[in-house]
């Protein structure tokens, strides 16, 4: 390898951190564009929604594969192969002319690309650069799909509606031909295993687990009872993959996953804290995006504006805590941005009503993102700290599940607690502004309709009692979605704490 690419470009971490970025930027752009989509298309709105679900399905379940395939093809090669392929993907989606088309395009092809591509961000990163450059390098790809995932309404938002979503896809596309073009700047990695040594069945347990794992996270808010028994059932074949991979490895064969590296303490914490770091981020994203449209009847453009200091705050931060890296340890700024994002979710909780101005939501919008930059800039450099050279790509791949699992239930969850603050604040609210109608199930139903329209608030105004009670509702159940993600951020923390320091080697 030419150690003067190794130590002093930045090339290749500009080639790996734009994959980064689309691969983020691919599961949220589309959220604001699926009544253009379903026109378009002529489709309807829960095809669309599964098409978009399927994606950070594909993704999440081939992950594992991909990590050990980089031992068996090479990091470099891998990571092109999945480039050309998100290219391919990419084109047909934008040129899709059936729900079908779109499907094999977006959730087919670009999410199995998707999971060639990401943990071979990671592995790239560490095998090109060592030190300060390391951590920094790290930060950067960290917050990349950090940024681009926070970004993506307002992507999304922009061409939609001055263009079309199809442009959003044709960008995309213009992104790989960049990282093509510039392939060669990439360093090559020899490959240290061969084809024989693949766990084909490893593989399929793996495959399956995830496939349920994930599957029944996207359904929890549809049909909840079901989805925790998927999710069971995926749990359930993941413990059977690892009792599989231990005894493979006992009989001399080389694991998919080598289970010892779950013995490091940092890769486990470190690889949880950015579960629930997207996990929170993501859910967070997601009410306020709605509430911003279904309640403050933004269109998709002035929502991504309206969140856009969430972004600003994640990038500056996390532009900044390699810096600090020097003075303070990765574990102090970790859990100085739980602090912060505690803070910011605390800020928000009480903002959100029918008269809110967008501008009372930016300073806690912007310190819930400052917290999340400093977690996420430096959760990777510290989980894969004690990894050996040669257990690097499997612990990508460990990593980068644990995000794509983030990204999946952020959503997920976050829908199932604003529906329980729904239910639950129309009862206390119907007692607070209509105690005639306590117990009323009639009435309470006529709120719960009022709620769902209450886009238009001018419907409204000629029954005050029912604009208090909204109101309220609107209140109460953003205000608990705030609470919940700020015990989310506590308990990464309490998580914090458990991490072994970093002493970052400038030479």
């Amino acid at each position: 390898m030419n150690e003067t690419v190794k130590e002093h470009s930045w090339i290749p971490l500009i080639v790996v951190a734009l994959a980064s970025f689309i691969i983020a930027l691919d599961a949220t752009f589309m959220n604001v564009s699926i009544s253009q989509v379903v026109v378009d298309l002529h489709t309807d709105v829960s095809t669309i929604q599964s098409i978009m679900s399927f994606y950070t399905l594909i993704t999440a379940a081939f992950m594992l594969l991909s990590a050990k395939l980089q031992d068996i093809v090479g990091k470099k090669k891998l990571f092109l192969i999945g480039a050309a392929l998100y290219g391919l993907g990419t084109f047909t989606a934008a040129i899709s002319s059936s729900a079908l088309m779109l499907f094999i395009g977006w959730s087919v092809i670009e999410g199995i690309a998707g999971a060639l591509m990401l943990p071979a961000t990671i592995s790239i990163i560490s095998g090109t650069y060592s030190g300060e450059k390391r951590t920094v390098a790290l930060a950067i790809v960290g917050v990349m799909g950090a940024v681009a995932a926070a970004i993506g309404p307002l992507f999304g938002g922009v061409m939609t509606t001055f263009l079309s979503w199809r442009y959003g896809f044709g960008c995309e596309l213009l992104i790989v031909f960049i990282i093509l073009i510039m392939r060669n700047r990439i360093p090559d990695f020899t490959p240290t295993e061969s084809r024989s040594d693949l766990d084909i069945t490893g593989s399929i347990i793996s495959f399956i687990g995830l496939v349920l794992l994930v599957l029944g996270i996207l359904s929890l808010s549809k049909d909840f009872n079901n989805s925790i028994i998927i999710i069971v059932v995926g749990l359930i074949a993941l413990a059977v993959f690892a009792y599989f991979e231990i005894r493979r490895k006992r009989g001399g064969k080389v694991p998919l996953l080598d289970m010892d590296l779950f013995k490091d303490r940092n890769l486990r914490v470190g690889t949880l804290i950015l579960l629930m770091s997207y996990l929170s981020m993501g859910g967070a994203l997601f009410a306020v995006s709605l509430y911003l449209q279904s309640v403050l009847q933004l269109n998709a453009f002035n929502t991504g504006l309206t969140t856009l200091p969430m972004t600003i705050g994640l990038l500056i931060f996390a532009i900044i805590a390699p810096s600090l890296a020097g003075k303070l340890s990765h574990k102090v700024i970790i859990a100085i941005g739980c602090i912060m994002a505690i803070v910011g979710c605390l800020m928000l909780s009480n903002q959100f009503r029918l008269d809110t101005s967008i501008m009372t939501l930016v300073p806690g919008l912007f310190v819930l993102g400052a917290g999340l930059g400093f977690i996420m800039a430096l959760c990777t450099d510290i989980a894969l700290v004690n990894i050996p050279k040669e257990s690097q790509n499997n612990a990508s791949g460990v990593n980068s599940t644990g995000q794509s699992l983030g990204e999946s239930m952020g959503t997920a969850i976050i829908g199932i607690i604003l529906i329980l603050g729904v239910m639950g604040g129309i009862s206390n609210a119907v007692d607070v502004h209509a105690p005639d109608h306590s117990g009323d199930e009639q009435f309470q139903l006529e709120v719960a309709n009022y709620f769902q329209k209450v886009g238009n608030i001018d419907n409204l105004k000629d029954n005050s009692t029912v604009v208090d009670i909204v109101n309220i509702i609107v209140q109460s159940t953003m205000a608990f979605v705030m609470q919940v993600t700020a015990i989310l951020m506590g308990i990464v923390f309490l998580l914090t704490l458990r991490l072994q320091n970093k002493k970052i080697n400038k030479q």
